[in-house]
């Protein structure tokens, strides 16, 4: 990785925070929960995918269509963010096969 990736990189990510800035507070609220979670267990590849952008597009067509946040995913962020990577590899299921594997195993 290059200085230029390194620059280019942070352009997208500021563009990327500036565009939930522009969000309602709720919806800001909502993202940033998902966020943290996602940072915590979620995704192995979070990096390299556009998750989180498309949570923001998504978000940005509920504000459009004039709906709060939790018409658009419901009363438990934590299931819809689940839902969102259900079918990823995460960080969680790393660590649990780290554990449950037989001894020895969990550096293998």
């Amino acid at each position: 990785m290059g200085i230029q990736d390194i620059i280019e990189g942070k352009k997208q990510w500021r563009a990327h925070m500036a565009r939930i800035k522009a969000l309602p507070p709720d919806y800001q609220i909502v993202y940033k929960e998902i966020q943290r979670y996602f940072f915590k267990v979620g995704p192995v590849g979070l990096a390299d995918e556009p998750l989180l952008s498309e949570i923001v597009d998504f978000f940005e067509e509920g504000v459009a269509a004039d709906k709060g946040v939790l018409e658009l995913i419901g009363n438990d962020v934590a299931a819809f963010a689940d839902d969102l990577i259900k079918d990823s590899r995460t960080y969680a299921d790393i660590y649990q096969e780290s554990i449950s594997g037989e001894p020895g195993t969990a550096g293998k």
